[in-house]
């Protein structure tokens, strides 16, 4: 699976040719690329309604969007896109070759548009190469974006033991979402192998130094290894 980051919560990712673009934001510090230097995917995958996650969604006209039913509908609205998948918390659908299951975040959700509408819950995604099943697969290669969230049990209790994790991409950002300390709660809770950081640095507010984030890690006493990348850079998860 390739993992490439391309700054604030935007990553593109790649299991096994199936291609999956998660909150389209081109408009930060991190990445040189304009939505038009990005290859379509075959996925739009949304966990809410910020303008700083959906700003380039209708960049991305041939992806099919998938969302809760409200974020989608609104989208296609929006944006134009024909093609949407409306799923929910809890949910798993299997897009290609990826099955992608829905989990809940802890945050608000809104369009920033002046229009009243109704957005559903905020969302964060967990892909995997392998369907999830109670039996433990260790062939399996598993991907835990968590969308813009504070820490929660649910990270703990559900996605670490049953969703089982190989690397998670937690926003550090702090003031709209965990910072550091509370990140890294969240990848000793996780039981991942790698730990990704994002949601920083892309407005004053949430400016973050990214080694606080691995000491933090350390301190929990958890073995995963902090990786930090370059914008636009491409993280291979085996």
């Amino acid at each position: 699976m390739e993992l490439t980051w391309h700054g604030h919560s935007t990553w593109y990712v790649d299991v096994d040719g199936t291609t999956l673009l998660v909150d389209p934001f081109f408009d930060n510090p991190k990445t040189d690329l304009d939505p038009a230097d990005v290859e379509s995917p075959d996925y739009l995958l949304l966990t809410h309604a910020h303008a700083d996650h959906i700003a380039h969604a209708g960049e991305f006209p041939d992806a099919t969007v998938v969302g809760t039913p409200e974020l989608t509908a609104f989208v296609s609205d929006e944006f134009g896109h024909e093609e949407t998948i409306g799923m929910n918390l809890g949910g798993t659908v299997e897009l290609g070759d990826a099955y992608v299951t829905m989990h809940r975040a802890d945050h608000t959700n809104g369009t920033n548009t002046g229009y009243e509408y109704d957005v559903g819950m905020p969302a964060g995604y967990v892909v995997s190469d392998t369907k999830p099943t109670q039996v433990s697969d260790e062939e399996s290669t598993t991907f835990y974006h968590a969308g813009d969230t504070g820490l929660m049990t649910e990270m703990r209790e559900v996605v670490g033991p049953y969703l089982e994790p190989d690397a998670a991409a937690l926003p550090i950002g702090d003031h709209f979402t965990m910072g550091p300390w509370q990140a890294a709660i969240a990848v000793d809770w996780l039981d991942v192998d790698y730990a990704l950081p994002m949601h920083y640095d892309t407005f004053p507010p949430i400016e973050q130094d990214p080694e606080d984030f691995a000491r933090e890690v350390r301190a929990t006493g958890s073995s995963a290894e902090v990786v930090v990348l370059e914008g636009d850079e491409t993280f291979t998860l085996e």
